[in-house]
C-alpha cells in the first residue's frame, strides 16, 4: 500500500506540482489527493514578538495544577488530599498485548 501511495503520489506531483491537490480517472475509479495544511506558531518566538510589540493581549495565559508540586505538599503533609476532593478524575484505557510465549 505505501509503495502505491508512493506511485501516486509521484505521478501526481509531476502532473500538478508538489503539494498540490489533483485527479486522476482509471477505468471507473478516480484517484484525488488533496493538500491539508496546519499552521502552527513557535509558542516561545511568537510570546517574544507579541511582547515586543507590546499585544500582551494575544498570549494566552493557561492556569492549571502542577501534579508533581500536589504530590509533594501531600507527602509533606502541607495539604489534605481530602480538600482537592472532587478535583481529581481517573480515566482508564485498555490495551491488549500480545506476545509470544517462551518455552523452557
Amino acid at each position: 500500500m505505501e509503495q502505491l501511495q508512493k506511485v501516486f503520489h509521484g505521478f501526481l506531483d509531476h502532473q500538478f506540482g508538489e503539494n498540490e491537490k489533483g485527479e486522476f480517472v482509471i477505468n471507473n475509479l478516480k484517484l484525488e489527493r488533496i493538500i491539508r495544511k496546519k499552521e502552527k506558531f513557535n509558542d516561545a518566538e511568537t510570546v517574544s514578538k507579541l511582547e515586543e510589540l507590546k499585544l500582551t493581549d494575544l498570549v494566552q495565559v493557561i492556569k492549571k495544577p502542577d501534579g508533581d508540586k500536589i504530590k509533594s505538599a501531600i507527602n509533606l503533609g502541607l495539604l489534605n488530599e481530602k480538600d482537592l476532593d472532587g478535583c481529581i478524575s481517573i480515566h482508564s484505557s485498555q490495551a491488549i498485548y500480545v506476545k509470544p510465549v517462551k518455552t523452557k
